[in-house]
């Protein structure tokens, strides 16, 4: 590829979230249409979180807790999220034991995401008011729940774990934070290195545009994705469709509103040290509070 507005930069890499819940913001989004070098690494959050601390990756959707951890870091790709205002039917905690008892109990944990992770904690501990043990887990449901009162599954995993037939009461983490809080939930945001963005300003801002892009065109029609998921995943077209129309891919006030809520929440529970400003991309007009000043 060519650039001709910046000195032939190295490949800007872009983390992708290998769940089907950022589908819509991915799956139209071709390397092959911008113009300046890039590469596309798809994988779980956790991995994805992980490269973009340490550099390995540029730009990603990571989850919104490991922004939270590293904001100093990063730039916010504004208009772009994971979010839900009630359900999002793949963040599912599985109850083999009352909740009475679970509050209290042994949770097992899938490792794939710390802002689901810390949203548990929220819920567990701010508006249950338990303390239970957590422990780290394969996300496999039966074994999660051999030695323990309840286990989190997110992603796909948690979706193919809720079409079981397993009798396990299932409590929607992002239901349950929207009854309580009245709020959107945002499980991931796209962010950049604030080193590669002022250095490769418009190569950042052209993967950007792509992304918006991609996004507008799952919205203006979600029946591809939809055939994608079924194909993929399994399940019936009816499902995938009732899947979608819970999530939202935007990053407007009132999801801004309800991750800055979480964010207060986890430093108050000592989850995090403070809680992060929301600092967008410079150059990029911004909404309310998202501010591209400090």
């Amino acid at each position: 590829m060519t650039n001709n507005n910046e000195s032939n930069p190295r490949p800007i890499k872009l983390g992708r979230i290998s769940y089907t819940n950022s589908w819509p913001v991915f799956h139209h989004f071709d390397p092959a249409d911008i113009p300046y070098a890039m590469e596309l690494h798809s994988d779980l959050p956790a991995t994805l979180n992980r490269k973009l601390r340490s550099g390995d990756i540029d730009m990603a959707a990571i989850s919104s807790y490991a922004y939270g951890l590293n904001s100093d870091s990063y730039y916010v790709l504004p208009d772009l999220s994971v979010s839900a205002f009630g359900k999002v039917q793949s963040i599912l905690l599985f109850l083999k034991s009352p909740l009475e008892q679970a509050i209290n109990g042994r949770i097992a944990l899938t490792t794939a995401s710390a802002t689901s992770v810390n949203l548990l904690k929220i819920i567990m501990e701010k508006f249950y008011g338990g303390k239970p043990t957590y422990e780290d887990a394969e996300p496999d449901l039966e074994q999660m729940l051999a030695n323990a009162d309840a286990a989190l599954l997110i992603g796909d995993h948690a979706i193919r774990a809720s079409w079981m037939n397993h009798g396990y009461r299932v409590l929607d983490l992002g239901e349950v934070w929207n009854v309580w809080t009245g709020h959107w939930m945002t499980f991931a945001l796209w962010a950049v290195r604030q080193e590669t963005a002022q250095t490769y300003p418009e190569a950042v801002q052209s993967i950007y545009e792509g992304l918006l892009r991609s996004k507008a065109k799952a919205y203006a029609d979600m029946g591809p994705i939809i055939a994608k998921a079924t194909n993929q995943i399994g399940g019936e077209s009816g499902y995938w469709e009732r899947y979608f129309a819970c999530l939202r891919h935007d990053f407007g006030p009132e999801q801004q509103a309800g991750l800055k809520l979480y964010f207060r929440y986890a430093k108050e529970l000592g989850l995090i040290e403070k809680e992060p400003s929301l600092l967008a991309l410079p150059g990029i007009p911004v909404t309310d509070t998202l501010t591209n000043r400090r």
